[in-house]
């Protein structure tokens, strides 16, 4: 399984990214892998306003479903209306295939998530 350098990563498996001023949030390698085949991805709307920990949509796949949380506070600027309509792109690649990019309303929350090297050691010690 993959761990992309230079992300963030929470305990539930999701991913952020950010570039300037915007953040990238998307699965991990792990939790695509773990769910298998991806059947359908739940996602919100534009300018709706999550906080850190909100559940903003859900992925299901054929053996399970799952809410996505949200790593840090922020109000959505746009979903990937890709992912949505074939959730199989997500798994072929967990990264390149986010599911939404947020405006983040506080970047200091980053610090409470794990960089790279943090969430390879968490999943080896979940495993």
């Amino acid at each position: 399984m993959e761990v992309k350098k230079g992300l963030y990563y929470t305990n539930e498996h999701e991913w952020v990214m950010v570039e300037e001023d915007v953040a990238f949030i998307g699965i991990s390698d792990y939790a695509q892998h773990s769910m298998g085949e991806l059947v359908f991805i739940d996602l919100p709307e534009e300018g709706d306003e999550f906080e850190k920990g909100d559940a903003f949509g859900a992925v299901e796949s054929v053996k399970a479903a799952s809410d996505v949380y949200m790593p840090i506070s922020g109000e959505v600027l746009e979903v990937n209306e890709n992912v949505s309509d074939n959730p199989a792109l997500v798994n072929e690649d967990a990264f390149e295939n986010w599911l939404i990019k947020i405006k983040p309303s506080d970047l200091e929350e980053l610090g409470e998530l794990m960089n790279s090297e943090q969430y390879e050691t968490f999943l080896s010690e979940e495993n």
